[in-house]
């Protein structure tokens, strides 16, 4: 039987944190880091990016000798299925357990599925084993369709079509990005994908997947070598829901110490919903460098160190020829302005008389 310690469920930016975090305060407690995925813990955000069109191929976080330098065992390609909070251990789905003193939950979201008929054939873009498929697959293609309008499907067709493939965008809303920064700014990314080569359609979605491309709900046909998914993505929960932690629209409560409901349980990524003191309320946060700095304040208040989550969310993505520098609390605003600048535009959004986010978007040379 393994030693108790510290452990974290998720090999992402959160448990990462985390535990690197924890291990500096506490250098000789057992730390450990349970991960579904096989791969070496890796840097998300460049799949779509810079990855995709053909470079930037170092993505670990930290070199395997890193990891055992540092004394944090690494366990990879290993489903966790239930936590018990009374006997302080996460049992795996082939029955080994781990006990804990202190566990930090943080195993990030699983992509939507697309159900259609076909659905099932499209590729995805959530793991490095996704990105891997996909640049071999792009690599033989002569067109693509990209089937959503979020960050994801934004940034992946804007490669795509840079690397030269045909890429056609079907977007559900009236503009890509639309929920997240509003039609008017929506508008906007439209025309920067389209200035990147790819064809945008909008309010238009998929009826069905086959081998050469896919049908739309009008019926008609959008020819594609490549057909990626990129339909959003779910927070896993299951494991909390399994162990009766308190959970609130589909993620975990986490407070400003990101400890959740149980005791010697935090939660940090994309399953959290956690209290930020900058905003003075509960806060959902989907994004690289705020999943690290979660898992940073509970890999301190694990080591019984003070620390509250503070700062500001944010993101930078890359469309086109154009960077996208986004900062504030998500989709509470009630309304918008948008200004035009030199080489691209800014946006200021508020709720009322507060500004609760602000968004750049400014031109530069291709990277």
């Amino acid at each position: 039987m393994v030693a108790p310690g510290f452990l974290a469920i998720g090999s992402g930016p959160a448990g990462v944190s985390a535990a690197e975090t924890f291990r500096r305060r506490h250098p000789h407690i057992p730390v450990r880091i349970l991960s579904a995925d096989p791969a070496l813990p890796y840097a998300r955000p460049p799949l779509s990016k810079e990855f995709l069109g053909g470079g930037h191929t170092d993505l670990d976080l930290h070199s395997a000798g890193w990891f055992r330098r540092h004394d944090i065992d690494l366990v990879l390609g290993i489903t966790a299925e239930h936590i018990d909070v009374d006997a302080q251990e996460v049992v795996t789905a082939g029955g080994a357990r781990y006990p804990y003193w202190h566990l930090v939950l943080a195993p990030g979201s699983a992509a939507v599925p697309l159900n259609v008929p076909g659905g099932h054939s499209a590729q995805r873009l959530r793991s490095l084993a996704d990105a891997v498929a996909l640049k071999m697959a792009a690599r033989y293609a002569e067109s693509a369709v990209v089937i959503g309008g979020g960050l994801v499907g934004c940034e992946a067709a804007s490669r795509l079509a840079v690397l030269g493939v045909a890429t056609t965008l079907v977007v559900p809303e009236p503009a890509p990005l639309q929920r997240r920064f509003g039609l008017e700014a929506g508008k906007r990314v439209a025309e920067m994908l389209s200035d990147a080569g790819v064809r945008v359609l909008l309010s238009t979605t998929v009826a069905a997947v086959d081998d050469t491309g896919v049908t739309l709900t009008v019926g008609d046909r959008v020819d594609g070598d490549v057909v990626l998914a990129a339909t959003g993505v779910r927070p896993d929960i299951r494991l909390a829901t399994g162990a009766g932690l308190t959970t609130r629209q589909g993620r975990v409560v986490a407070d400003e110490h990101m400890r959740t409901s149980a005791h010697n349980v935090y939660a940090a990524g994309d399953v959290t919903i956690a209290y930020n003191v900058a905003a003075a309320r509960p806060v959902v946060s989907e994004h690289w460098r705020d999943a690290a700095q979660q898992g940073l304040v509970a890999g301190l208040t694990a080591a019984g160190q003070p620390a509250v989550w503070s700062k500001v969310p944010g993101f930078t993505c890359r469309i086109g020829d154009f960077t996208l520098s986004y900062r504030g609390w998500g989709g509470d605003a009630d309304q918008s302005t948008l200004t035009d600048a030199e080489g691209g535009f800014s946006v200021v959004y508020r709720s009322g008389h507060s500004v609760v986010g602000t968004l750049t978007a400014r031109s530069s040379p291709a990277s």
